[in-house]
Protein backbone atom coordinates (compact mmCIF):
# COMPACT_ATOMS: atom_id res chain seq x y z
CA UNK A 1 0.00 0.00 0.00
CA UNK A 2 1.44 3.37 -1.00
CA UNK A 3 -0.41 5.26 1.72
CA UNK A 4 0.45 5.61 5.39
CA UNK A 5 -2.23 6.18 8.01
CA UNK A 6 -1.55 8.64 10.83
CA UNK A 7 -3.79 8.54 13.91
CA UNK A 8 -3.86 10.50 17.15
CA UNK A 9 -6.48 9.77 19.80
CA UNK A 10 -8.24 11.88 22.42
CA UNK A 11 -10.00 9.84 25.12
CA UNK A 12 -12.53 11.45 27.42
CA UNK A 13 -12.46 9.52 30.69
CA UNK A 14 -15.23 10.17 33.21
CA UNK A 15 -13.73 10.14 36.70
CA UNK A 16 -15.14 8.03 39.52
CA UNK A 17 -15.91 10.87 41.90
CA UNK A 18 -19.13 11.15 43.90
CA UNK A 19 -19.83 14.68 42.70
CA UNK A 20 -19.07 17.04 39.83
CA UNK A 21 -15.75 18.71 39.21
CA UNK A 22 -16.76 22.23 40.35
CA UNK A 23 -19.95 21.63 42.36
CA UNK A 24 -21.43 19.21 44.86
CA UNK A 25 -24.03 17.84 42.41
CA UNK A 26 -24.21 14.05 42.10
CA UNK A 27 -23.24 12.32 38.85
CA UNK A 28 -25.35 9.17 39.00
CA UNK A 29 -26.18 7.89 35.51
CA UNK A 30 -29.80 7.58 34.43
CA UNK A 31 -31.39 10.15 36.74
CA UNK A 32 -34.44 12.08 35.56
CA UNK A 33 -33.44 14.98 33.29
CA UNK A 34 -32.21 18.14 35.03
CA UNK A 35 -32.49 16.73 38.56
CA UNK A 36 -28.72 16.69 39.13
CA UNK A 37 -27.86 20.24 38.07
CA UNK A 38 -27.04 22.84 40.73
CA UNK A 39 -26.86 26.63 40.29
CA UNK A 40 -23.13 26.21 39.54
CA UNK A 41 -23.85 23.70 36.76
CA UNK A 42 -26.61 25.95 35.38
CA UNK A 43 -24.25 28.97 35.40
CA UNK A 44 -26.67 31.15 37.34
CA UNK A 45 -25.42 34.70 38.10
CA UNK A 46 -23.08 35.06 41.05
CA UNK A 47 -22.11 31.41 41.47
CA UNK A 48 -18.47 30.33 41.72
CA UNK A 49 -16.83 26.98 40.89
CA UNK A 50 -14.87 25.08 43.57
CA UNK A 51 -12.33 22.40 42.57
CA UNK A 52 -13.10 18.77 43.46
CA UNK A 53 -9.99 17.37 45.20
CA UNK A 54 -10.94 13.76 44.37
CA UNK A 55 -10.83 14.55 40.65
CA UNK A 56 -7.30 15.93 41.00
CA UNK A 57 -6.14 12.83 42.89
CA UNK A 58 -7.43 10.60 40.08
CA UNK A 59 -5.52 12.69 37.55
CA UNK A 60 -2.35 12.34 39.64
CA UNK A 61 -2.88 8.58 39.84
CA UNK A 62 -3.14 8.33 36.07
CA UNK A 63 -0.10 10.53 35.53
CA UNK A 64 2.02 8.34 37.82
CA UNK A 65 0.82 5.18 36.04
CA UNK A 66 1.96 6.41 32.61
CA UNK A 67 5.18 7.92 33.97
CA UNK A 68 4.10 11.43 33.05
CA UNK A 69 5.10 14.68 34.72
CA UNK A 70 2.65 15.94 37.32
CA UNK A 71 2.63 19.71 36.96
CA UNK A 72 3.36 21.42 40.30
CA UNK A 73 1.04 24.19 39.12
CA UNK A 74 -1.59 23.97 36.39
CA UNK A 75 -4.10 26.49 35.12
CA UNK A 76 -7.79 26.20 34.30
CA UNK A 77 -8.94 28.01 31.18
CA UNK A 78 -12.21 28.92 29.55
CA UNK A 79 -12.78 27.27 26.19
CA UNK A 80 -15.32 29.49 24.48
CA UNK A 81 -17.89 28.10 22.07
CA UNK A 82 -21.66 28.08 21.76
CA UNK A 83 -23.72 24.93 21.96
CA UNK A 84 -27.23 24.62 23.45
CA UNK A 85 -26.12 22.10 26.08
CA UNK A 86 -23.25 24.32 27.31
CA UNK A 87 -24.97 26.62 29.82
CA UNK A 88 -22.03 28.96 30.47
CA UNK A 89 -21.20 29.53 26.81
CA UNK A 90 -17.75 28.15 27.64
CA UNK A 91 -16.23 24.95 29.02
CA UNK A 92 -13.78 25.01 31.91
CA UNK A 93 -10.77 23.02 30.73
CA UNK A 94 -6.96 23.23 30.72
CA UNK A 95 -4.91 24.48 27.81
CA UNK A 96 -1.36 25.75 28.31
CA UNK A 97 -0.63 24.08 31.66
CA UNK A 98 -2.31 20.64 31.92
CA UNK A 99 -2.13 18.63 35.12
CA UNK A 100 -0.31 15.69 33.43
CA UNK A 101 2.35 16.27 30.79
CA UNK A 102 3.92 13.53 28.67
CA UNK A 103 4.00 9.87 29.59
CA UNK A 104 3.52 6.77 27.45
CA UNK A 105 1.40 3.64 27.08
CA UNK A 106 2.65 0.22 25.97
CA UNK A 107 0.28 -2.33 24.47
CA UNK A 108 0.37 -5.49 22.39
CA UNK A 109 -1.56 -6.81 19.40
CA UNK A 110 -1.45 -9.35 16.57
CA UNK A 111 0.27 -8.24 13.35
CA UNK A 112 0.83 -10.54 10.37
CA UNK A 113 0.29 -13.57 12.58
CA UNK A 114 2.83 -12.40 15.17
CA UNK A 115 2.41 -10.79 18.56
CA UNK A 116 4.04 -7.35 18.69
CA UNK A 117 4.23 -4.61 21.29
CA UNK A 118 4.18 -0.88 20.71
CA UNK A 119 4.66 2.18 22.89
CA UNK A 120 2.71 5.35 22.10
CA UNK A 121 3.75 8.61 23.71
CA UNK A 122 1.15 10.81 25.35
CA UNK A 123 1.02 14.54 24.81
CA UNK A 124 -0.96 15.38 27.92
CA UNK A 125 -3.89 14.60 30.17
CA UNK A 126 -5.98 17.48 31.41
CA UNK A 127 -8.98 17.98 33.66
CA UNK A 128 -12.17 19.50 32.34
CA UNK A 129 -15.94 19.54 32.80
CA UNK A 130 -18.39 17.70 30.56
CA UNK A 131 -21.22 19.45 28.73
CA UNK A 132 -24.91 18.60 29.01
CA UNK A 133 -26.87 16.53 26.53
CA UNK A 134 -29.24 17.46 23.73
CA UNK A 135 -32.37 15.30 23.48
CA UNK A 136 -34.06 14.90 20.11
CA UNK A 137 -36.15 11.73 20.10
CA UNK A 138 -39.26 12.79 22.03
CA UNK A 139 -39.71 16.40 21.02
CA UNK A 140 -41.17 16.24 17.48
CA UNK A 141 -39.00 18.71 15.58
CA UNK A 142 -37.57 20.37 18.68
CA UNK A 143 -34.70 19.55 21.03
CA UNK A 144 -34.66 19.21 24.78
CA UNK A 145 -31.68 19.91 27.00
CA UNK A 146 -30.63 17.73 29.95
CA UNK A 147 -27.94 19.36 32.10
CA UNK A 148 -27.43 16.43 34.48
CA UNK A 149 -24.10 15.69 32.81
CA UNK A 150 -22.92 19.31 32.76
CA UNK A 151 -19.94 19.63 35.08
CA UNK A 152 -19.18 15.90 35.26
CA UNK A 153 -15.41 15.54 35.80
CA UNK A 154 -13.41 14.34 32.81
CA UNK A 155 -9.76 13.57 32.22
CA UNK A 156 -8.98 14.09 28.55
CA UNK A 157 -5.99 11.95 27.54
CA UNK A 158 -4.28 12.96 24.29
CA UNK A 159 -1.86 10.74 22.39
CA UNK A 160 0.85 11.77 19.99
CA UNK A 161 -0.01 10.98 16.31
CA UNK A 162 2.02 7.75 16.44
CA UNK A 163 -0.69 5.17 15.70
CA UNK A 164 -0.57 3.70 12.21
CA UNK A 165 -3.61 1.46 11.72
CA UNK A 166 -7.14 0.73 12.89
CA UNK A 167 -5.78 -2.37 14.65
CA UNK A 168 -3.28 -0.27 16.60
CA UNK A 169 -5.98 2.29 17.43
CA UNK A 170 -8.22 -0.40 18.93
CA UNK A 171 -5.33 -2.02 20.82
CA UNK A 172 -4.28 1.37 22.25
CA UNK A 173 -7.84 2.23 23.35
CA UNK A 174 -8.33 -1.22 24.91
CA UNK A 175 -5.06 -0.84 26.84
CA UNK A 176 -6.00 2.65 28.05
CA UNK A 177 -9.50 1.46 28.95
CA UNK A 178 -8.02 -1.39 30.98
CA UNK A 179 -5.54 0.93 32.72
CA UNK A 180 -8.04 3.56 33.89
CA UNK A 181 -10.30 0.80 35.24
CA UNK A 182 -7.28 -0.89 36.89
CA UNK A 183 -6.45 2.39 38.64
CA UNK A 184 -10.06 2.92 39.70
CA UNK A 185 -10.17 6.36 38.08
CA UNK A 186 -12.99 5.39 35.67
CA UNK A 187 -15.66 2.68 35.62
CA UNK A 188 -15.02 2.15 31.89
CA UNK A 189 -18.72 1.88 30.97
CA UNK A 190 -18.68 2.83 27.30
CA UNK A 191 -22.45 2.43 26.88
CA UNK A 192 -23.01 5.13 29.51
CA UNK A 193 -20.35 7.42 28.00
CA UNK A 194 -17.77 6.97 30.76
CA UNK A 195 -15.03 6.24 28.21
CA UNK A 196 -15.34 8.02 24.85
CA UNK A 197 -12.91 8.22 21.96
CA UNK A 198 -12.25 10.96 19.42
CA UNK A 199 -10.03 9.66 16.62
CA UNK A 200 -7.94 12.07 14.50
CA UNK A 201 -7.23 10.46 11.13
CA UNK A 202 -5.08 11.58 8.22
CA UNK A 203 -3.24 9.88 5.36
CA UNK A 204 0.00 10.62 3.54
CA UNK A 205 2.09 9.03 0.84
CA UNK A 206 4.60 6.53 2.19
CA UNK A 207 7.92 8.22 2.76
CA UNK A 208 6.35 11.67 3.25
CA UNK A 209 7.36 13.59 6.36
CA UNK A 210 4.54 16.14 6.44
CA UNK A 211 1.24 15.12 7.98
CA UNK A 212 -1.86 15.12 5.81
CA UNK A 213 -5.00 17.09 6.69
CA UNK A 214 -6.73 15.43 9.61
CA UNK A 215 -10.37 14.83 10.32
CA UNK A 216 -11.64 14.11 13.81
CA UNK A 217 -14.26 11.39 14.29
CA UNK A 218 -16.15 12.24 17.47
CA UNK A 219 -17.69 10.22 20.29
CA UNK A 220 -16.91 6.62 19.36
CA UNK A 221 -18.17 4.48 22.22
CA UNK A 222 -17.21 0.92 21.21
CA UNK A 223 -14.02 -0.76 20.06
CA UNK A 224 -15.85 -2.18 17.03
CA UNK A 225 -16.96 1.29 15.97
CA UNK A 226 -13.40 2.61 16.38
CA UNK A 227 -12.08 -0.02 13.98
CA UNK A 228 -14.89 0.45 11.47
CA UNK A 229 -14.73 4.26 11.58
CA UNK A 230 -10.97 4.37 10.97
CA UNK A 231 -11.23 1.98 8.00
CA UNK A 232 -14.10 4.00 6.50
CA UNK A 233 -12.42 7.38 6.99
CA UNK A 234 -9.06 6.21 5.65
CA UNK A 235 -10.74 4.83 2.53
CA UNK A 236 -12.71 8.08 2.10
CA UNK A 237 -9.61 10.26 2.33
CA UNK A 238 -7.52 8.11 -0.02
CA UNK A 239 -10.26 7.94 -2.65
CA UNK A 240 -10.82 11.70 -2.36
CA UNK A 241 -7.14 12.50 -2.91
CA UNK A 242 -6.71 9.96 -5.73
CA UNK A 243 -9.74 11.47 -7.49
CA UNK A 244 -8.06 14.89 -7.43
CA UNK A 245 -9.88 16.27 -4.41
CA UNK A 246 -8.63 17.77 -1.15
CA UNK A 247 -9.29 16.67 2.38
CA UNK A 248 -10.90 19.46 4.40
CA UNK A 249 -10.15 19.60 8.12
CA UNK A 250 -13.42 18.84 9.87
CA UNK A 251 -15.16 17.15 12.77
CA UNK A 252 -17.08 14.11 11.57
CA UNK A 253 -19.49 11.56 13.01
CA UNK A 254 -19.53 7.84 12.24
CA UNK A 255 -22.80 6.24 11.15
CA UNK A 256 -22.50 2.50 11.93
CA UNK A 257 -25.68 1.67 10.01
CA UNK A 258 -24.55 3.30 6.76
CA UNK A 259 -20.86 2.52 7.40
CA UNK A 260 -19.85 6.10 6.60
CA UNK A 261 -18.50 9.22 8.27
CA UNK A 262 -20.29 12.50 7.68
CA UNK A 263 -19.28 16.07 8.42
CA UNK A 264 -20.56 17.56 11.65
CA UNK A 265 -18.80 20.94 11.46
CA UNK A 266 -15.57 22.47 10.20
CA UNK A 267 -12.73 21.73 12.59
CA UNK A 268 -11.79 24.49 14.97
CA UNK A 269 -8.23 25.33 15.95
CA UNK A 270 -7.16 26.40 19.43
CA UNK A 271 -7.39 30.09 18.58
CA UNK A 272 -11.04 29.67 17.58
CA UNK A 273 -11.88 28.83 21.18
CA UNK A 274 -10.28 32.04 22.56
CA UNK A 275 -8.74 30.24 25.54
CA UNK A 276 -7.93 32.43 28.52
CA UNK A 277 -7.30 31.66 32.23
CA UNK A 278 -10.52 31.28 34.21
CA UNK A 279 -10.64 34.25 36.60
CA UNK A 280 -12.86 32.33 39.06
CA UNK A 281 -10.38 29.52 39.66
CA UNK A 282 -6.92 29.92 41.21
CA UNK A 283 -3.98 27.91 39.83
CA UNK A 284 -4.06 24.25 40.87
CA UNK A 285 -1.04 23.61 43.11
CA UNK A 286 0.10 19.99 43.57
CA UNK A 287 2.83 19.42 46.14
CA UNK A 288 5.39 16.64 46.14
CA UNK A 289 3.90 15.48 49.43
CA UNK A 290 0.47 15.09 47.78
CA UNK A 291 1.99 13.14 44.89
CA UNK A 292 3.83 10.88 47.36
CA UNK A 293 0.62 10.13 49.25
CA UNK A 294 -1.18 9.18 46.04
CA UNK A 295 1.78 7.07 44.90
CA UNK A 296 1.86 5.17 48.20
CA UNK A 297 -1.79 4.18 47.74
CA UNK A 298 -1.34 3.02 44.11
CA UNK A 299 -2.04 -0.64 43.22
CA UNK A 300 0.58 -2.78 41.50
CA UNK A 301 0.60 -1.47 37.93
CA UNK A 302 -0.03 -3.69 34.87
CA UNK A 303 3.52 -3.26 33.53
CA UNK A 304 5.07 -4.28 36.85
CA UNK A 305 2.69 -7.22 37.17
CA UNK A 306 3.46 -8.37 33.60
CA UNK A 307 7.17 -8.57 34.38
CA UNK A 308 6.44 -10.42 37.60
CA UNK A 309 4.21 -12.95 35.83
CA UNK A 310 6.96 -13.63 33.28
CA UNK A 311 9.63 -14.07 35.97
CA UNK A 312 7.56 -15.81 38.67
CA UNK A 313 5.36 -18.06 36.54
CA UNK A 314 7.55 -18.53 33.43
CA UNK A 315 4.84 -17.13 31.17
CA UNK A 316 5.42 -15.66 27.72
CA UNK A 317 5.17 -11.93 27.12
CA UNK A 318 1.94 -12.53 25.21
CA UNK A 319 0.39 -14.53 28.06
CA UNK A 320 1.38 -11.92 30.62
CA UNK A 321 -0.01 -9.07 28.52
CA UNK A 322 -3.38 -10.77 28.01
CA UNK A 323 -3.69 -11.76 31.67
CA UNK A 324 -2.99 -8.19 32.81
CA UNK A 325 -5.37 -6.63 30.27
CA UNK A 326 -7.77 -6.11 33.16
CA UNK A 327 -7.31 -6.12 36.91
CA UNK A 328 -10.16 -8.62 37.36
CA UNK A 329 -8.47 -11.07 34.97
CA UNK A 330 -5.11 -10.71 36.72
CA UNK A 331 -6.65 -11.20 40.18
CA UNK A 332 -8.55 -14.27 38.98
CA UNK A 333 -5.39 -15.78 37.45
CA UNK A 334 -3.33 -15.32 40.62
CA UNK A 335 -6.14 -16.73 42.73
CA UNK A 336 -6.16 -19.87 40.55
CA UNK A 337 -2.37 -20.25 40.73
CA UNK A 338 -2.34 -19.74 44.50
CA UNK A 339 -4.69 -22.73 44.83
CA UNK A 340 -3.35 -24.91 42.00
CA UNK A 341 0.38 -24.24 42.49
CA UNK A 342 2.93 -22.51 40.27
CA UNK A 343 3.46 -25.73 38.32
CA UNK A 344 -0.04 -25.23 36.90
CA UNK A 345 0.43 -21.53 36.02
CA UNK A 346 0.77 -22.12 32.27
CA UNK A 347 -2.29 -24.39 32.26
CA UNK A 348 -4.23 -21.72 34.17
CA UNK A 349 -3.17 -19.08 31.63
CA UNK A 350 -4.25 -21.32 28.73
CA UNK A 351 -7.66 -21.96 30.26
CA UNK A 352 -8.23 -18.29 31.05
CA UNK A 353 -7.25 -17.15 27.56
CA UNK A 354 -9.18 -20.01 25.96
CA UNK A 355 -12.36 -21.60 27.34
CA UNK A 356 -12.91 -19.11 30.14
CA UNK A 357 -12.63 -16.02 27.91
CA UNK A 358 -14.70 -17.51 25.09
CA UNK A 359 -17.46 -18.46 27.55
CA UNK A 360 -17.39 -15.00 29.12
CA UNK A 361 -17.74 -13.41 25.68
CA UNK A 362 -20.52 -15.77 24.64
CA UNK A 363 -22.47 -15.22 27.85
CA UNK A 364 -21.64 -11.48 27.99
CA UNK A 365 -20.36 -12.08 31.53
CA UNK A 366 -17.67 -10.44 33.67
CA UNK A 367 -14.81 -12.53 35.03
CA UNK A 368 -15.14 -10.86 38.44
CA UNK A 369 -18.59 -12.45 38.82
CA UNK A 370 -18.04 -15.60 36.71
CA UNK A 371 -20.01 -18.69 37.86
CA UNK A 372 -16.80 -20.76 37.91
CA UNK A 373 -14.78 -19.57 40.89
CA UNK A 374 -10.94 -19.49 40.92
CA UNK A 375 -10.76 -22.29 43.51
CA UNK A 376 -12.97 -24.50 41.31
CA UNK A 377 -10.86 -23.93 38.20
CA UNK A 378 -7.75 -24.65 40.30
CA UNK A 379 -9.26 -27.93 41.50
CA UNK A 380 -10.00 -28.91 37.92
CA UNK A 381 -6.41 -28.17 36.86
CA UNK A 382 -5.16 -30.40 39.67
CA UNK A 383 -7.37 -33.24 38.45
CA UNK A 384 -5.96 -32.83 34.93
CA UNK A 385 -2.41 -32.80 36.30
CA UNK A 386 -2.84 -35.95 38.42
CA UNK A 387 -4.44 -37.85 35.55
CA UNK A 388 -7.93 -38.10 37.06
CA UNK A 389 -9.44 -36.41 33.99
CA UNK A 390 -8.28 -35.53 30.49
CA UNK A 391 -8.34 -32.06 28.96
CA UNK A 392 -11.26 -33.14 26.81
CA UNK A 393 -13.31 -34.28 29.81
CA UNK A 394 -12.26 -31.08 31.62
CA UNK A 395 -14.18 -29.04 29.01
CA UNK A 396 -17.34 -30.97 29.87
CA UNK A 397 -16.70 -30.42 33.59
CA UNK A 398 -16.07 -26.70 33.08
CA UNK A 399 -19.44 -26.36 31.29
CA UNK A 400 -21.15 -28.25 34.12
CA UNK A 401 -19.53 -25.98 36.72
CA UNK A 402 -20.61 -22.90 34.80
CA UNK A 403 -24.20 -24.14 34.73
CA UNK A 404 -24.14 -25.13 38.40
CA UNK A 405 -23.07 -21.63 39.53
CA UNK A 406 -22.09 -22.99 42.93
CA UNK A 407 -19.58 -21.83 45.55
CA UNK A 408 -18.69 -25.43 46.48
CA UNK A 409 -14.89 -25.83 46.18
CA UNK A 410 -15.39 -29.60 45.83
CA UNK A 411 -17.69 -29.16 42.85
CA UNK A 412 -15.18 -30.69 40.41
CA UNK A 413 -15.03 -33.99 42.32
CA UNK A 414 -18.80 -33.99 42.76
CA UNK A 415 -19.30 -33.67 38.98
CA UNK A 416 -16.62 -36.29 38.20
CA UNK A 417 -18.29 -38.81 40.53
CA UNK A 418 -21.86 -37.97 39.51
CA UNK A 419 -21.17 -38.25 35.79
CA UNK A 420 -18.61 -41.06 36.01
CA UNK A 421 -15.97 -39.00 34.23
CA UNK A 422 -12.84 -40.38 35.90
CA UNK A 423 -10.16 -41.07 33.33
CA UNK A 424 -9.31 -44.70 32.61
CA UNK A 425 -5.63 -45.20 33.44
CA UNK A 426 -5.80 -48.88 34.36
CA UNK A 427 -3.44 -50.71 31.97
CA UNK A 428 -5.61 -53.82 31.81
CA UNK A 429 -8.74 -51.88 30.88
CA UNK A 430 -6.89 -49.84 28.27
CA UNK A 431 -5.30 -52.97 26.78
CA UNK A 432 -8.72 -54.55 26.32
CA UNK A 433 -9.95 -51.46 24.46
CA UNK A 434 -6.82 -51.35 22.26
CA UNK A 435 -7.09 -55.03 21.33
CA UNK A 436 -10.72 -54.55 20.37
CA UNK A 437 -9.96 -51.50 18.22
CA UNK A 438 -7.00 -53.13 16.44
CA UNK A 439 -9.09 -56.19 15.59
CA UNK A 440 -11.88 -54.04 14.15
CA UNK A 441 -9.64 -51.71 12.10
CA UNK A 442 -7.27 -53.94 10.13
CA UNK A 443 -6.96 -51.45 7.25
CA UNK A 444 -5.64 -48.66 9.53
CA UNK A 445 -3.27 -51.17 11.16
CA UNK A 446 -1.88 -52.20 7.76
CA UNK A 447 -1.47 -48.54 6.68
CA UNK A 448 0.44 -47.67 9.85
CA UNK A 449 2.73 -50.69 9.54
CA UNK A 450 3.32 -49.76 5.87
CA UNK A 451 4.78 -46.43 6.98
CA UNK A 452 1.72 -44.15 7.08
CA UNK A 453 2.15 -42.86 10.64
CA UNK A 454 -0.93 -40.61 10.46
CA UNK A 455 -3.08 -43.77 10.37
CA UNK A 456 -2.63 -44.07 14.14
CA UNK A 457 -4.86 -41.02 14.62
CA UNK A 458 -7.88 -42.96 13.36
CA UNK A 459 -7.09 -45.77 15.79
CA UNK A 460 -6.72 -43.32 18.69
CA UNK A 461 -10.05 -41.79 17.77
CA UNK A 462 -11.77 -45.18 17.74
CA UNK A 463 -10.22 -46.12 21.07
CA UNK A 464 -11.29 -42.85 22.69
CA UNK A 465 -14.77 -43.39 21.32
CA UNK A 466 -14.86 -46.92 22.74
CA UNK A 467 -13.83 -45.56 26.14
CA UNK A 468 -16.44 -42.75 25.91
CA UNK A 469 -13.63 -40.21 26.06
CA UNK A 470 -12.36 -41.47 29.40
CA UNK A 471 -9.14 -43.17 28.33
CA UNK A 472 -5.87 -41.55 29.35
CA UNK A 473 -4.73 -40.23 25.93
CA UNK A 474 -0.98 -40.48 26.65
CA UNK A 475 -1.20 -44.07 27.96
CA UNK A 476 -3.55 -45.06 25.17
CA UNK A 477 -1.24 -43.72 22.46
CA UNK A 478 1.80 -45.41 23.96
CA UNK A 479 -0.04 -48.74 24.26
CA UNK A 480 -1.22 -48.54 20.66
CA UNK A 481 2.31 -47.89 19.43
CA UNK A 482 3.60 -50.87 21.40
CA UNK A 483 0.92 -53.17 19.97
CA UNK A 484 1.43 -51.90 16.41
CA UNK A 485 5.18 -52.41 16.66
CA UNK A 486 4.77 -55.97 17.89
Amino acid sequence: MEWEVVIGIENHVQLTTESKIFSGSPIKFGAEANTQASPVDLALPGVLPVMNKAAVERAIRFGLAVDGKIAPQSIFARKNYFYPDLPKGYQISQFEDPVVQGGSLTFGYEKDGKFVTKTVNLTRAHLEEDAGKSLHEDYHGMSGIDLNRAGTPLLEIVSEPEIRSATEAVAYCKALHGLVMWLGVCDGNMQEGSFRCDINVSVRRKGATEFGTRCEIKNLNSFRFIEEAVHVEVRRQIELIEDGGTVVQATRLYDPDKKETRQMRSKEDAQDYRYFPDPDLPPLAISEEWISRVKAAMPELPGVMRKRFIEEYALSEYDALVLTSSKAMAVYFESVVNKAGKENAKAAANWLMGDVSSTLNRENADIATAPVKPAQLAAMLKRIADGTISNKIAKEIFSAMWEANSDDENLVDVIIDAKGLKQISDTGALEAIVNEVLAANEKSVEQYRAGKEAAINALIGQAMKASKGKANPAQLTELLKQKLAG
